[in-house]
């Protein structure tokens, strides 16, 4: 069943930021996984040790079933928190077929673009930053 969600990106707080929000919405933080945990091999972008234990993947609960998603951006691979790319709308959708549907019309000269592609999880994800300055991330399954 597709579901949307919002995604948030920290800079190394992330666990900290849920825990808080947990305890805000008198939930639990329900999925946290560490960038440790990934699995390897020749795909997978290099981790440098300093930034193993932060985390990937975070949910809790917020209101009424309502999914916030998050994870710690890596500045030792460049990345870093700005307005813009701080906060986006996630996108799951019941099929590769809808989900590409939505990352073309969204993506029409949109910036930041990352195409749908497997990842090691086992979904079709991409990216992209539209026209207006809004982040869409796009989740499918494989």
């Amino acid at each position: 069943m597709s579901r949307v969600s919002i995604y948030l990106n920290f800079q190394g707080q992330t666990e900290e930021a849920f825990e808080f929000y947990a305890q805000i919405f008198g939930s639990q933080v329900t999925a946290l996984s560490r960038f440790g945990e990934m699995p390897s091999g020749p795909d997978a972008p290099p981790i440098s040790p300093e930034d193993l234990n932060k985390i990937v993947h975070a949910e809790v609960e917020i209101l009424n079933g309502f999914i916030l998603m998050g994870t710690d951006m890596l500045e030792s691979m460049g990345h870093h928190v700005r307005i813009g790319n701080n906060t986006t709308i996630n996108l799951e959708s019941d099929s590769i077929d809808d989900a590409q549907r939505l990352y073309d019309a969204l993506s029409v000269d949109s910036t930041e673009n990352a195409p749908l592609m497997q990842m090691f999880w086992g979904a079709w994800w991409g990216v992209c930053l539209d026209k207006y300055g809004i982040r869409w991330m796009f989740n499918a399954p494989a």
